[in-house]
């Protein structure tokens, strides 16, 4: 990811002027992570090969099978300012699949999820992706996933 020093003025100026809603702190009460089942989202736009890829001001969503093999995973984040390097060189970078797979094997969390979710961010205002993020909470929640960890790219 480049740093905003980096970036040309204009460029940089958009990111520090896009709003950052305040969010809660926690939807759930706490309890120890061994006994917390775990899904990721992602805003990297990641998908299955045979997926559509993400459009320009969309609010969608890919579902990612927890078994899909990281060969079949592509993105389609359509920002021409989006470094994709990290994510070539490994998938865990913006869905750490395996890692949170060696966290369930060691015990260390309860499980993961069955699917887990990808959008494509840095074009929607955040409060634009309300509805279809409710609609992914009800499928998490069928899935008895209890905790997300998003990796907002």
């Amino acid at each position: 990811m480049v740093r905003l020093a980096d970036m040309p003025d204009i460029d940089a100026q958009h990111l520090r002027d896009k709003p950052c809603p305040q969010l809660p702190k926690a939807w759930v009460p706490a309890k120890p992570l061994n006994e917390r089942r775990f899904a990721l989202v992602t805003t990297a736009g990641i998908g299955r090969r045979d997926d559509e890829g993400f459009g320009f001001h969309t609010n969608d969503y890919r579902v990612i099978p927890n078994d899909v093999d990281s060969g079949e995973l592509v993105m389609t984040h359509n920002s021409v300012n989006f470094d994709r390097s990290g994510f070539q060189q490994d998938l865990n970078i913006a869905l750490p699949i395996d890692r949170f797979k060696e966290l369930a094997d060691r015990g260390t969390i309860k499980g993961v999820g069955t699917h887990h979710y990808s959008f494509m961010g840095a074009t929607t205002e955040p409060l634009d992706y309300e509805p279809t993020a409710r609609k992914v909470a009800g499928h998490l929640k069928a899935d008895g996933v209890d905790t997300v960890f998003i990796t907002p790219i």
